[in-house]
């Protein structure tokens, strides 16, 4: 039997939106790189339109996955050290960032789940980081990072045996932990807002069963609060990844990517090259390296979405 005919009408309709969403990352990929994938896709759609079955999908993703990879490590071939050294600075911003940001915002909106006064005010002011150009909270944070007049060094000589201030943006690992520390800050609100939405959706009498059992509140917590605001969770986390990866403006404001390139990232190592030094292929080609970590991203969440659905 052929395996168009053994796929259901709705996992057709599901295979042409990933196809169609496959293709338009193609298509954004093409004025970064060149006219290779604007080639390729147009030659590749006829194939593609003949079956949606498994085996032309397989083909799309590696043809597309070839032209996609094989321009930036074309370009950055000789700067292979570079590359791992970017990364790893970027993957310890980024899972430190996000890591933080989730467990206090979780924090915060389990919190705020109790009615007590002015705490709508409360939750007001701390949108507040959120609110606020990055630029100017990166600015805010510079001066707070300062060595001799800042106001995070005045409190932290206030700690008995320590004299000296800590040099938080001229030393690269301080320069590193200073940035995150920031983009924290910044990142806070938004988890805890979309996390509260999600807290406030699950039903108190759910709750109410479970204190009548005797749950404690850990239990309650594990059992009841954690599973069910799983896809909340997940949201949360694949957006704060996006826009972590992207971050550009904080870093630039506090560090411009010093001291020694110490907490540069993916993203200002693009901007260096295309706009410092007039590189764009290479720039074009770092560029790229984020939307691939993004693709994956996406790709991964739709899957655990898929998992779920089945689940149900």
């Amino acid at each position: 039997m052929p395996l168009l005919s053994r796929i259901t009408d709705e996992d057709a309709h599901r295979r042409r939106w990933e196809l169609l969403a496959l293709s338009s990352v193609g298509a954004f990929m093409g004025p970064l790189d060149g006219s290779i994938v604007s080639v390729a896709l147009p030659a590749m759609s006829p194939s593609l339109h003949l079956s949606f079955g498994a085996a032309m999908w397989v083909q799309a993703a590696y043809l597309l996955a070839m032209a996609v990879l094989l321009i930036p490590l074309g370009r950055l071939a000789d700067q292979h050290g570079r590359v791992r050294y970017y990364l790893i600075g970027t993957a310890v911003f980024t899972v430190g960032s996000i890591a933080f940001q989730f467990a206090i915002g979780l924090g915060l909106a389990l919190y705020f789940t109790r009615r007590f006064p002015l705490s709508g005010l409360l939750r007001a002011m701390l949108l507040l980081p959120w609110l606020l150009p990055l630029i100017v909270s990166s600015a805010i944070w510079r001066w707070m990072y300062d060595k001799d007049y800042g106001v995070v060094n005045a409190l932290l000589k206030l700690i008995p045996g320590v004299d000296a201030g800590v040099p938080w943006l001229t030393q690269g690992n301080w320069a590193l932990v200073a940035i995150i520390i920031a983009n924290i800050w910044i990142g806070i609100p938004f988890n805890m807002v979309l996390l509260h939405g999600g807290l406030q959706s699950i039903s108190e009498d759910i709750y109410e069963a479970a204190k009548l059992d005797g749950a404690g509140a850990w239990q309650r917590f594990r059992y009841m609060t954690w599973p069910l605001l799983k896809p909340v969770t997940l949201v949360v986390l694949m957006l704060g990844l996006v826009y972590t990866i992207k971050v550009f403006d904080v870093i630039m404001g506090l560090t411009g990517g010093g001291p020694a390139n110490q907490t540069q990232t993916l993203t200002t190592w693009s901007y260096q090259y295309s706009f410092q030094l007039f590189k764009f292929g290479p720039g074009a080609a770092v560029s790229n390296l984020l939307i691939i970590i993004a693709t994956v991203v996406g790709l991964l969440y739709l899957r655990s979405l898929r998992r779920s659905g089945d689940a149900r």
